[in-house]
């Protein structure tokens, strides 16, 4: 047996790279570059003096999160032993931990592959300390549970993407591919949660106010544009805005609003898929899907923060977990551009903000890595489930009841 097929290996490398991860985000080894924990020890910190006082940040435009999101920021005070910085970083860690016990779980049914907690084994390190500054981990926690679940209980599906998505938005594109059932139980769930949000404290929608005056994000695919006219003499200015270093002055708008309206274009290329998507369901169907979905929703948005990596590899995990997924090349250029997000955040974040040729060449790697990802995933969607896609059949399986439906 290869060595990459024995779960001890797996976890061996877990635990090498956290260890790393930890020393980094304690600071006992350092990156160049910012320091990426500042957002835990001032910003989350502040955030959770003011939900603990019973109310959401309703003064602070940089709170953009969706009202579970205070569950995440709150949750390191129930540690009261622990200051919150290191009990943020001890919660990330084990959701961390959960996510790779599920994919570990997962591998061992039949039809099932390593492969998944691999990619949650190397990718996550590859962001560095980010990884644990944020709390995008634990989002992708629920995202992976809701995903794995969904195979034989599409409910729990619906009720842990609702959850997700009131803690930050994206992962209600988990329900791409979902049975009606997952749709019912989202509605359900989502209404109990927001409701009981908005009971608790009172701003719990503010932040549906907060974007309005939102630039391009310099590491965004829109920010390309700006990089390049800074060298002919564009006269706007980079500066942090709304929680993030972003372009402000003349054509901003414009190529904020093209980038929303490719994220309208996208979503209906998905839409005219699932109408389309008439062939035989794969098992790794509703992964694949909520994998091409993030991916084109990254890929378009006017932010694409060093964070919403944790989001593709962790659904990435999910569909390498099927052994006959179609997602396995769009996986690893995901985990490719990773790699270059760390070195363009936080290692050279310098030369990004200084539009130099270096800033320059390691966004364009990294864009250009998710676009062809994001491109290959809709290609390889698109012909999985065509009944003339060009993919191995499907060997011949029973039905059960509890497998998502196959109908269009």
């Amino acid at each position: 047996m290869s060595i990459l097929r024995r779960p001890f290996a797996v976890a061996a490398t877990w635990a090498t790279t956290r260890y790393l991860l930890l020393f980094g985000v304690f600071r006992v080894l350092v990156l160049p570059g910012p320091d990426v924990t500042t957002d835990v020890h001032v910003i989350y910190q502040g955030w959770a003096h003011v939900l603990a006082a019973g109310t959401y940040p309703l003064d602070d435009v940089t709170w953009q999160y969706p009202p579970a999101a205070a569950l995440a920021i709150l949750s390191p005070t129930a540690l009261p032993f622990l200051d919150y910085a290191t009990a943020f970083f001890l919660l990330a860690f084990l959701a961390d931990t959960a996510v790779l016990g599920l994919l570990m779980y997962a591998a061992g049914r039949p039809g099932k592959s390593l492969n998944g907690a691999w990619m949650w084994a190397v990718g996550v390190p590859l962001l560095g300390p980010t990884a644990y500054a944020r709390y995008d981990l634990m989002v992708t926690a629920v995202a992976v549970a809701a995903l794995l679940a969904g195979v034989r209980h599409p409910r729990i599906l619906g009720a842990l993407a609702a959850f997700g998505a009131l803690l930050k938005v994206w992962p209600v594109l988990l329900l791409i591919r979902a049975p009606r059932r997952s749709w019912t139980a989202a509605a359900v769930a989502g209404a109990a949660i927001l409701g009981a949000c908005m009971a608790a404290a009172p701003g719990a929608l503010a932040f549906l106010t907060f974007q309005r005056e939102r630039g391009t994000e310099v590491e965004s695919l829109g920010g390309l544009v700006f990089h390049m006219s800074r060298h002919f003499g564009w006269n706007g200015r980079v500066q942090l805005n709304y929680g993030s270093v972003e372009f402000l002055g003349p054509y901003v708008s414009l190529v904020s609003t093209l980038a929303m309206a490719l994220t309208v274009l996208a979503f209906g290329w998905l839409l005219v898929w699932r109408l389309r998507a008439c062939g035989p369901m794969r098992p790794s169907t509703p992964a694949d899907a909520a994998f091409t979905a993030v991916l084109l929703f990254t890929m378009t948005s006017r932010v694409i923060s060093p964070q919403y990596l944790l989001w593709l590899v962790g659904l990435a995990g999910v569909c390498l977990v099927f052994r006959r997924t179609p997602m396995t090349r769009p996986a690893q250029l995901v985990l490719a551009a990773t790699l270059v997000t760390l070195l363009e955040f936080p290692v050279w974040f310098s030369h990004v903000v200084a539009s130099d040729w270096l800033g320059m060449l390691l966004l364009v790697v990294r864009n250009g890595l998710l676009l062809s990802a994001s491109l290959l995933a809709c290609r390889r969607l698109w012909q999985s489930t065509s009944p003339t896609g060009n993919l191995p059949p499907l060997p011949l399986q029973p039905t059960r009841r509890t497998e998502p439906s196959t109908t269009c």
